[in-house]
C-alpha cells in the first residue's frame, strides 16, 4: 500500500489498523534541540480519544502515547522520532457478521476491488482510528510553530446544520446529536481552522500552491467531502470589487515597533520596509496591510500575511444502526444493520485532526522556504 507517508521536508509516516496491536506515526525531518515528551502530545491525543461522552463511540480507549525514538534527554535528536498508541478496547467479533458485505458509506468495496482482500474489523487501515496517529505527528509540528509564533487552531463551527458558535447554538445541536443517536442515525457538520502569526510568502506559486497542500492533507482525512478558504464557494457569487482584497501602506513612528517584532498585534502586516526620517534623522517601519480577508490569508498560492482561514466540511458517520440496503461479495442483495460503537458524529473528534494536519502542512512549507532567497542561506551558513 502505497501513500502512506505525508510531507516533503517534515514528514509523517503512519502504520497500523483499527483492530490491530497498535497505531502509530515516524516523523522525519524535525529539528533537533526542541524540548518534546509525551506530555505535549497527549493533550492533543485526548481531544480525539473516544469515550468522552455521549455524542462519541464508546469504545474505551486511554490512547496512550509512546515516544520510541528520536528523543534525548528531553530534547529532539535530530533522528526519526517513532510513537505508538496500542489498541486495547477493540470489539473485532462486532464485525463477523459483516466481514463479507460492503457496507454503505465505507472504503469496503474499494478495498475489496483494488487488494482483493480487505480487514474488515473496524475498516482496517481506513478507519478513523487511523487519525490518532495523524494527531501525535501534528503535535510535534505545532510545538515547533509555537517556538516560531505560529498558532494554529480548529473549532467546530456548525453541526447537524446549526451553528454552534454560540451557547444556544451548541445546546441545540447536542440536543440534536442525542436525538440522531437514539434515531440511530447521524450528522455531519464543519471544523474551521485558523492559522496566525504567519509569515509571507510561504508556499509555491505553481502546483504547490498553500493553499493547495492544506487541502490536501485535509482532504486526505476520511470523512472530509470539501474545503473552502476564506469566502470560499461564495466568493463564485461575489463581484471582483467585493471579493479583492486591497492593500494599504502604513508608517508606523518609532515608539510604535519594536524592531525585533515583524508583526503588529493585530498579525495582519505582511511586508516590511525600514527607512531613515530626514527630519528626524530615525528609523520609521513600513508596513503593508491588507484592508480585508477574502481571500482567507491565501493569495497567488502564498501565505500574504493574515489570518488564514479554512473550512473543512464532514460528511455523516456511515456507521449507522438502522436497516440498510447493500450487497456482498458474492453478489446478493442484502440487508444490514451495523453493530458495534460508533460515533453519531466524527466532527467534534476530528476537530483536532484538522488542527494537526494543517500545522503539519505549514511547518513543512516554512522549511521549504528557508532557501528560497541567498540571504536566507548567508544566514544559516555565515562566511568566517
Amino acid at each position: 500500500m502505497a501513500g502512506n507517508t505525508f510531507g516533503k521536508l517534515f514528514r509523517i509516516t503512519t502504520f497500523g489498523e483499527s483492530h490491530g496491536p497498535a497505531l502509530g506515526v515516524v516523523i522525519d525531518g524535525c529539528p533537533a534541540g526542541l524540548a518534546l515528551s509525551e506530555k505535549d502530545i497527549q493533550p492533543y491525543m485526548d481531544r480525539r480519544k473516544p469515550g468522552q461522552n455521549q455524542k462519541t463511540t464508546q469504545r474505551k480507549e486511554d490512547d496512550r502515547v509512546e515516544i520510541l525514538s528520536g528523543v534525548f534527554e528531553g530534547k529532539t535528536t535530530g533522528t526519526p522520532i517513532a510513537m505508538i498508541v496500542r489498541n486495547k478496547d477493540h470489539h473485532s467479533q462486532d464485525y463477523s457478521e459483516i466481514a463479507h458485505v460492503f457496507r454503505p458509506g465505507h472504503a469496503d468495496y474499494g478495498f475489496y476491488e483494488k487488494y482483493g482482500f480487505r480487514d474488515y474489523r473496524g475498516g482496517g487501515r481506513s478507519s478513523g482510528r487511523e487519525t490518532l496517529a495523524r494527531v501525535a505527528g501534528g503535535a510535534v509540528a505545532a510545538k515547533v510553530l509555537s517556538e516560531l509564533g505560529i498558532t494554529v487552531d480548529a473549532e467546530v463551527t456548525e453541526l447537524c446544520g446549526i451553528d454552534v458558535t454560540t451557547p444556544e447554538g451548541q445546546a441545540l445541536a447536542d440536543d440534536r446529536i442525542l436525538a440522531l443517536r437514539n434515531e440511530q442515525d447521524s450528522a455531519g457538520g464543519v471544523v474551521t481552522c485558523f492559522v496566525n502569526n504567519m509569515p509571507t510568502g510561504i508556499g509555491e506559486p505553481v502546483f504547490d500552491k498553500l493553499d493547495a497542500r492544506l487541502a490536501q492533507a485535509v482532504m486526505s482525512i476520511g470523512a472530509v467531502k470539501a474545503v473552502e478558504f476564506g469566502e470560499g464557494t461564495r466568493a463564485a457569487r461575489l463581484r471582483g470589487s467585493e471579493n479583492n482584497d486591497g492593500f494599504e501602506a502604513v508608517v508606523l513612528e518609532p515608539e510604535e515597533f519594536d524592531e525585533d517584532e515583524e508583526e503588529n498585534e493585530a498579525g495582519d502586516f505582511h511586508s516590511h520596509e525600514f527607512h531613515e526620517n530626514d527630519d528626524e534623522d530615525e528609523l520609521q517601519e513600513e508596513v503593508f496591510q491588507l484592508t480585508s480577508n477574502h481571500a482567507g490569508g491565501i493569495l497567488g498560492g502564498m501565505s500574504d500575511g493574515a489570518e488564514i482561514v479554512m473550512r473543512a466540511y464532514f460528511k455523516p458517520t456511515p456507521s449507522i444502526a438502522r436497516p440498510q440496503q447493500t450487497a456482498n461479495e458474492n453478489g446478493d442483495n442484502v440487508t444490514i444493520t451495523i453493530a458495534g460503537r460508533h460515533d453519531p458524529t466524527v466532527v467534534e473528534r476530528a476537530c483536532v485532526v484538522v488542527e494537526c494536519m494543517t500545522a503539519i502542512t505549514i511547518l513543512d512549507a516554512l522549511l521549504e522556504n528557508m532557501g528560497v532567497q541567498m540571504d536566507n542561506l548567508k544566514a544559516i551558513y555565515p562566511i568566517d
